[in-house]
């Protein structure tokens, strides 16, 4: 505990200096271990309302998740044509900023009443050329094997450009500050703006799941195996919960819900294990209201880690903390065959991810660890402009 709030992990000082403005408007805060500074509310950040939602909170990447499958696979077929298999994922999976899918995609979500919202009405051919495209950032497309040397597939994203222009939209209206230390937007749930807001964020989260379910589906058609088990969560969402015998809006920003028994795929780093994990009851899981990490948590910003180039010319203005020689190092001892990424999502941007479960050792259990074999992120020289 931390002036009454609890944070699991070292105190990580601008996350704790903006869980801390969080707790002035909210009911419910905590941090959990792989926390770090975010967009007015920390990534790590969980933020309970009785009756107010929070639009910041959930971040601009409305229903980012994670989404793992175990494939009816052996290991030994995956690794052996690995450097094939990765060369038609990326050929076939849309990576990067405002991509539309070469495939089309149908989904029931295109008829939902949510699309007469204001702020969704105007994103519809947008959202329907890009759902099944993956993003940049820190979104990958992961194959790996576990423990028992089964396939998985394993992928990291949300719901595109559709989220983002909903946040913004919203923050907007409700007449937000912009920046990382701002107090965050905080809205009555029951007001025609926050129903509005929940409606369009559920919207964004089924868009989301269908994007994860199509982008596993078409690499599991890829590797020609069927898929035999899936676990999938968001990890910036809004969720109405009961704790305590009261009830909530549980906001998560980059934390994974994990109520004793639900199973949640957590991603380590691009050369190192990511885990499939079950919620535990005991009482430290109360405080964190059923949640755990989302994945391993930077301790380096993207200028910081690759430098500072000039987007016009080119000019490197500023050296990065990361070579190029650095993250091929970690590539090669792990043995991962690796399309796109750049420096800023090297391993050494990051916590070491067993270190970070270990603080959250007593309210969840491993079930299974996954080392990764391929890894495909969109390209070092994309331009991400999305905030979370």
């Amino acid at each position: 505990m931390i002036d009454g709030i609890p944070v699991w992990g070292p105190a990580e000082e601008g996350a704790l200096r903006q869980i801390k403005t969080c707790a002035k408007t909210a009911d419910k805060v905590a941090l959990m271990a792989d926390h770090h500074k975010g967009y007015a509310v920390p990534i790590g950040g969980v933020v309970a309302y009785k009756d107010a939602i929070s639009p910041s909170g959930v971040g601009f990447d409305i229903a980012c998740g994670n989404k793992a499958v175990r494939l009816d696979m052996p290991g030994p077929a995956l690794r052996a044509d690995i450097r094939k298999i990765m060369d038609e994922v990326w050929q076939t999976i849309s990576f990067g900023i405002g991509r539309r899918n070469t495939e089309a995609v149908e989904d029931k979500l295109f008829e939902s009443a949510a699309w007469k919202c204001e702020a969704a009405a105007p994103l519809k051919e947008m959202a329907r050329g890009q759902l099944g495209t993956v993003g940049s950032g820190n979104h990958y497309v992961d194959l790996f094997t576990d423990e028992q040397d089964r396939a998985w597939i394993g992928v990291h994203f949300g719901s595109r450009g559709l989220g983002h222009k909903i946040a913004t939209w919203f923050l907007k209206r409700a007449g937000t500050k912009d920046g990382m230390d701002v107090e965050p937007c905080v809205i009555d749930a029951d007001s025609d703006l926050g129903e509005q807001y929940i409606a369009c964020m559920h919207l964004a989260g089924a868009y989301a799941y269908a994007g994860r379910d199509w982008v596993c589906g078409r690499v599991a058609k890829l590797l020609g195996a069927p898929i035999v088990e899936e676990v999938h969560n968001h990890h910036n969402f809004a969720w109405r919960e009961t704790h305590g015998g009261e009830e909530y809006w549980v906001v998560r920003k980059g934390a994974t819900p994990a109520f004793p028994g639900q199973k949640g795929f957590v991603g380590g780093t691009m050369g190192e294990t990511s885990v499939i994990l079950e919620g535990v009851e005991n009482e430290e899981a109360k405080y964190s209201l059923y949640s755990t990490v989302h994945g391993a948590g930077r301790v380096m910003g993207r200028n910081e880690a690759k430098g500072k180039v000039d987007r016009k010319t080119g000019e490197l203005l500023r050296a990065g903390k990361v070579t190029q020689e650095m993250m091929q190092g970690w590539l090669k001892r792990a043995n991962v065959e690796l399309r796109g990424a750049g420096l800023d999502e090297s391993p050494d941007c990051y916590k070491r991810l067993p270190e970070v479960l270990a603080e959250h050792g007593k309210s969840i259990r491993i079930l299974h660890t996954l080392t990764p074999a391929g890894v495909a992120m969109a390209g070092a020289n994309e331009f991400d402009p999305y905030k979370d």
